[in-house]
């Protein structure tokens, strides 16, 4: 398994071999990281302990989101690419060759499950594809999960997945997502970056007949510091690789932190020959709305395996939120 880092000093980077594989100078070569190439300030490393590897905490913590993160002996480290090994189950649902309309049921928090219900129907009858609960809305005691999934299930037609936000306590993430499907859910969102990126891969492996939408908050953090971070390349590659069916891109929207470079490079980490995965359905969120959705296809370069996902765009609809959805569908042809 290699990794590539952009790192300064780039003689740190005998550090972090160390560091991140036998801790100790004199330990066991076969399992020691080494420097494989220097260019400048890029430096790929060989990761021989994790050579096969399939587990994500085992991945995470010896390459990705390592020690490494929390030296004070290095100016800087951003970790670019990884060579992953092969093995790991990526998503369970080919995505769709065609553009897909999403929509997330707003306001984020307040809606009862009568409520949630009502604005769901509004969201289907628009033609949204998909419709999911905002990343804040898990179980609160005015809206339980199970109570809200049966009322939006009962409101939509069965060709339109609910992605139902089942993030939560850990202990209880599976018997969660089990009942969520037999509520009615037709997908389970899950914010992986909060609640451990291991939940991706618990999930897959559980394999509840129902895709898994990836909520990316949380991974900012990890990619918007000046001194340490990850590639924007990296992360999405990892929660497909984990088994997220929809990987969330952001958008070419001023509203995002993203770069049009760094939204076009999870694109085609969602989608590019990866270990034999599946591609993942790229989720273009975040400012979107009826009137940027042709300027952000044409921005994206693709029109195959790709959702575009309407928040609160749609609910500003001159003509109500059933129309703003329409409009969101047609300019999505």
């Amino acid at each position: 398994m290699l990794a590539t880092y952009e790192i300064d000093p780039p003689a740190w980077a005998e550090t972090l071999t160390i560091l991140q594989s036998i801790s100790l100078a004199d330990g066991p070569a076969h399992v020691r990281a080494r420097v494989v190439e220097t260019d400048g300030t890029r430096v790929t490393i060989d990761f021989p302990a994790l050579d096969g590897e399939t587990d994500a905490a085992q991945l995470l913590a010896g390459c990705v989101l390592g020690e490494w993160g929390d030296r004070g002996d290095v100016a800087s480290c951003r970790l670019v690419s990884v060579e992953w090994p092969d093995g790991l189950p990526g998503p369970a649902f080919e995505a769709e060759p065609r553009v897909t309309v999403g929509a997330i049921v707003k306001p984020a928090l307040g809606l009862t499950p009568a409520e949630a219900g009502r604005v769901a129907a509004e969201l289907a009858a628009g033609g949204a594809d998909l419709i999911k609960d905002d990343e804040m809305m898990t179980s609160p005691a005015y809206s339980p999960l199970l109570d809200r999934i049966r009322a939006v299930a009962a409101a939509i037609p069965p060709h339109v997945r609910y992605a139902a936000n089942i993030s939560g306590p850990v202990e209880t993430l599976l018997a969660r997502a089990e009942a969520a499907v037999e509520a009615g859910a037709g997908a389970l969102m899950v914010n992986a970056f909060l609640q451990g990126l291991g939940s991706i891969q618990a999930l897959r492996a559980a394999d509840f007949g129902v895709p898994i939408f990836v909520h990316r908050v949380g991974s900012a953090f990890l990619r918007r510091s000046e001194r340490v971070s990850v590639s924007a390349r990296v992360l999405a590659e990892v929660t497909r690789l984990l088994g997220g069916d929809y990987v969330q891109v952001g958008s070419f929207s001023e509203r995002m932190f993203d770069t049009d470079d760094e939204v076009r490079e999870q694109i085609a980490a969602s989608h590019e020959p990866l270990g034999g995965a599946r591609r993942a359905t790229a989720v273009i969120g975040g400012g979107v709305g009826p009137g940027t959705i042709a300027a952000d296809l044409a921005r994206a370069g693709t029109r195959e395996g790709v959702m575009v996902l309407l928040g609160s765009a749609a609910y500003v609809h001159p003509d109500g939120l059933r129309a703003g959805v329409a409009a969101a569908v047609a300019a999505a042809r």
